[in-house]
């Protein structure tokens, strides 16, 4: 069973940082892209970054530009999220997912795992 867990997230202050993991199981995401998308209480999801396979490349919304970098440890089965100068309008739940359909507000991600919750507040 292909399965991603999500971990990492938690309540943090406005310019804090955190770093989210998301672990493979049951398949090796060497093979596969790899994105992070997020879904606020009454937002639409948003498409966050995501990375390649080759290169490997890596590709960030807007909104987090600058701020969030993407990267994958292959030997550990696991990607990461480092989140760096938080605001509170980071706060969502963070999910991973084997596929990059698109970044910003409006992607479409399938459902992958249970998330992890970020909290970004005074």
């Amino acid at each position: 069973q292909l399965q991603l867990v999500e971990s990492g997230g938690g309540l943090v202050q406005p310019g804090g940082s955190l770093r989210l993991s998301c672990a493979a199981s049951g398949f090796s995401l060497a093979y596969y892209t790899i994105g992070w998308f997020r879904q606020a209480p009454g937002k639409e999801q948003e498409g966050v970054s995501c990375i390649t396979v080759n290169g490997p490349r890596t590709h960030y919304a807007d909104s987090v530009k600058g701020r969030f970098t993407i990267s994958r440890d292959d030997a550990k089965n696991t990607v990461y999220l480092l989140m760096d100068n938080l605001k509170p309008e980071d706060t969502a739940v963070y999910y991973c997912a084997a596929e990059c359909p698109g970044l910003g507000p409006g992607s479409n991600f399938g459902s992958w795992g249970q998330g992890t919750k970020v909290t970004v507040s005074p």
